[in-house]
C-alpha cells in the first residue's frame, strides 16, 4: 500500500479515535465537493445543496438530543431519561415494604384476637357454677347437646 505511512519496528501502534477519523474524511469529502462545485450541472448542484440542508439540520437535531436534560414534561407527567438512580430504586422497594409491614401487623392482631377468646372462654369456664370436671364428661357433653323443655 503506497499511500499508508509505515510504521517503524518496535514502535506502538496507535488505533486513531474513530470520531477524529470521521473528521478527517468528512473534511477531505468536502474539499473535494467544493474544488470540483463549478464543473457540476445545475441539477447535480442544487440536489447537493438540499442534501447538505438536510444533513446540517439532522447533525442539529443530533447535537439537541445530546444535550438533552435529564428529565422533561410529556403531557401532565414528568418523564425522567436514562437509567434509574439508586434512590429511585429504593424507593420503589417501599411500597413492598409497606405492604410486608401490614402483613405482619394483621398477622399479630389474629393472634391477639385468638389468644383473648380462649382467655375469654376459659373466663367463662372457671367462673361457671358446674365445676370444670363437668365439661370433660361425656354424658354431661352429651345432655348439653340434647333438646332441653323448659315445664
Amino acid at each position: 500500500m503506497t499511500g499508508m505511512p509505515r510504521t517503524p519496528p518496535g514502535a506502538a501502534e496507535t488505533v486513531p479515535n474513530p470520531d477524529a477519523l470521521e473528521a478527517r474524511v468528512g473534511l477531505r469529502i468536502a474539499g473535494a465537493l467544493a474544488r470540483n462545485s463549478d464543473n457540476l450541472p445545475h441539477d447535480i448542484a442544487e440536489r447537493l445543496k438540499v442534501a447538505r440542508l438536510r444533513a446540517v439540520e439532522r447533525g442539529r437535531e443530533m447535537h439537541k438530543l445530546q444535550t438533552a436534560p435529564a428529565h422533561h414534561r410529556q403531557g401532565g407527567t414528568l418523564v425522567l431519561a436514562g437509567p434509574p438512580s439508586w434512590w429511585l430504586r429504593l424507593a420503589s422497594l417501599a411500597p413492598l415494604a409497606l405492604l410486608l409491614v401490614g402483613l405482619l401487623c394483621i398477622q399479630r392482631s389474629y393472634v391477639d384476637q385468638q389468644v383473648r377468646a380462649a382467655a375469654e372462654l376459659d373466663a367463662a369456664i372457671l367462673t361457671d357454677d358446674l365445676p370444670p370436671q363437668a365439661y370433660s364428661d361425656q354424658g354431661f357433653a352429651e345432655y348439653l347437646r340434647s333438646p332441653h323443655t323448659v315445664e
